[in-house]
Formats: C-alpha cells, structure tokens, sequence
C-alpha cells in the first residue's frame, strides 16, 4: 500500500470516490432530445460529490491506461459551424475574434470550438449533471452567460428551463444558428458598461480567468444587473496547475505554467485571481456565498477510477489548449512561433507522462444579490 501523500496547503486533491467501471471512457448517452445540436452532447455523471479531507493516491501500474482508451492528442470528431466569421482574423494558421481585437488570447476556430464542447462535457461530468449549483429561489425567468464561447452552456440551461430565457454573449460570433426558441446570443463585451434592460436571476460565467483585466468591476456590473434575490455563479480554474511532489515544478508543463503567468501578466491579465472571487463578491454586497471545490487531474496518474477519467478527459483538453496558447508567448514575451511549437511538443510530452502527477483546483462560487425586504425599502 502506498502511503499517503502530504496535503499541499490550503487545499490538495481529495480521492474517497466508490468505485466505477473503467471498461471505456463515457461515451455520450445514446438517446437526445432532438432539438439539441449535434456539437451538444453530455457525458453521464459520476454517483456522489468530493470530499476534501484526503489525499489521492498515485496509480503506481504499469498498464498504459488501455482500459480507457489510452492517451493521445484529441481528434476532432465533431464539426463546428465555420458560416459566421464577419468578426475574426488569421494569426499564425489560426483565426481570432476580430472585435476587440487581441482582448482574447485563444482562437475561435473549429479546433478550438471543438475544444470549448468537449470542455463542457468534462464540467457536466465534474458537476454531477449539474449545469449550476446556486440554489435558485425561484424558477429563474432570465438567465445571463457570460463569455459564452460556443453557446453550448446556455443552450443546455434554455433546455433545462424552457420557461427562462437564457442569453449568451461573447466577443466571437461562433454560436450555432440552430437554437432553442428561448435562447439568443449577441456579440458583446462583458468588461465594457452592462445596459440590459431587463434584470437577471441568474448570471453565470465559466472559465474567465484569462478575460478580466478588472476582475471586481465585473462582479459589481454583474450585482447590478440582477434582480434581488437573484444568483451570480462562476466556474474557474485555479492556475497554474500543482503537484504534491516535485513532479511538476521539474517538468517542461511546470515551466509551461510558469511562463504563462508571466506573459499574461505582460498582457494585462493575471491568471492567480480564482482564490479571490468568493471574497470580491462578498466585497460588493452578495450574501449567502459559497465555495465548491473540485479537482481536475492533468492526466490518468490517479489511481481512483472517477478522477482516473476526469484526468483523461482534462489532459485531452489541455493539449489542445496548449495548442491554441501561442499568442501569449509571441505577444507577452516575444518568442517566435518556431519557438513556441518546439517548446510545446516538450510540454505535451509532460501532459501524457503520468509520472507527472499535476492537477488543477477548480472553484464554483456562487452569491446572491439581496431580497428586497420593508427593511431595505426604508433604510
């Protein structure tokens, strides 16, 4: 038996999962609805949420992973929509959005459309099936996405509530055409003055670590955009990415890690603010704030089965995002593509060397603007 490892500060990865069958990776469920797009498709969730009080054990087996369908850099089986592309522009053999321009440091091009699904697969699948934890009051009538990217999150939540109307916005206009009747997207600039007309009862963004340049102001633009009593709720990804040993911090991804952090900073963003959204929403007047924390293994080093198939589903995500990651390298520290793509093949090699035993800590916090009570009203 191995002993266990030493937790890493303020929080590590926790394993006490039940056991699951690792005869195939999740494959998507084999009915849908027929009004789903074909880029929508979810993953079934595992049985129970985490525990934090201990740590994961390194599956020390020799076997490759076959079991799972073993390791390699994604292929895309899913076709994104490439009709609407008015707004971006090629850079290096990959298209941007072209509002805002250079606001955004990934491509919005089918590969990276293909990556943003998958992605939200591997979130259905973290969150137990779950698009949202906050616990709504109510039956929400107006939902704001935020940051949308392809649309599929806010597609699934007008599924889900066919009652509410879900809008999406985001800098690219790659959203399917085929949509439900009450969902709509709009190209829009989240860190610019919101001016919706109407109120929100929930606001939900994912993944937005690397678009905020003023992190609290979008919190305090989100706060008055809802209705009282409604809900904020972000997902993120703390970066970088840890290890309990030195795996990590002596490996090519560790460097990777390193030198991503420095480049944004040089473009104006910093990439360490995860850890701070529970105190900034509380800071602008949301109650009854909370904090889930999970886990994303970088690969299949895990010995658990659940975060076994997390990590492959993670580590598929993360070459691909590695390969869309270039610009902060030739922008924040002057590299040139040569550079970049033979620093990347090294770096890739570390992502499926399952010897390197990194994860990421992934936080949903969510927070509620105040009802309005007789006290409020005459204070």
């Amino acid at each position: 038996m191995d002993p266990p490892m030493e937790p890493l500060g303020e929080t590590s990865l926790a394993a006490a999962q039940p056991e699951h069958d690792l005869s195939a990776v999740p494959a998507p469920p084999t009915h849908q609805e027929p009004s789903v797009p074909p880029t929508v498709t979810r993953l079934p969730p595992h049985s129970t949420g985490w525990s934090q009080d201990q740590n994961i054990s390194v599956d020390e087996s020799e076997d490759d992973d076959s079991a799972i369908g073993g390791f390699s850099e994604m292929t895309s089986t899913t076709s994104a929509r490439s009709s609407v592309f008015e707004f971006v522009r090629e850079e290096d053999g990959r298209t941007y959005h072209r509002y805002r321009q250079g606001k955004y440091m990934l491509p919005n091009d089918e590969e990276e459309q293909d990556r943003l699904n998958m992605q939200h697969q591997l979130w259905y699948m973290t969150l137990d099936g779950h698009l949202s934890l906050a616990p709504l009051n109510r039956e929400p009538e107006h939902v704001l996405d935020i940051g949308t990217g392809t649309g599929v999150w806010a597609i699934d939540y007008a599924l889900d509530h066919p009652t509410a109307h879900v809008t999406g916005s985001d800098l690219s206009p790659i959203q399917p055409n085929f949509v439900p009747v009450n969902c709509s997207f709009e190209v829009d600039d989240f860190e610019d003055e919101w001016a919706y007309e109407q109120k929100f009862d929930l606001i939900h963004g994912r993944l937005l670590l690397s678009c905020l340049a003023e992190p609290k102001k979008m919190f305090e633009r989100a706060f008055a955009s809802l209705s009282p009593g409604g809900y904020m709720e972000m997902q993120d990804c703390e970066f970088p990415a840890k290890s309990n040993d030195d795996s990590l911090p002596s490996s090519n991804l560790g460097k990777w890690y390193s030198h991503m952090v420095d480049a944004c900073l040089k473009l104006g963003r910093d990439l360490r603010i995860v850890r701070n959204y529970k105190r900034w929403m509380e800071e602008v007047g949301f109650v009854n704030v909370e904090e889930k924390v999970f886990f994303w293994p970088v690969n299949t080093w895990p010995r658990d089965p659940h975060l076994k198939k997390l990590g492959f589903w993670y580590g598929q995500d993360l070459m691909e995002l590695i390969t869309g990651l270039k610009r902060p390298f030739m922008k924040g520290l002057g590299w040139t593509l040569e550079e970049v793509d033979a620093f990347h093949v090294l770096v890739k090699k570390d992502v499926m060397d399952r010897n390197v035993h990194a994860y990421h800590i992934l936080r949903v916090v969510y927070g509620m603007k105040p009802e309005v009570t007789d006290n409020t009203l005459s204070a």
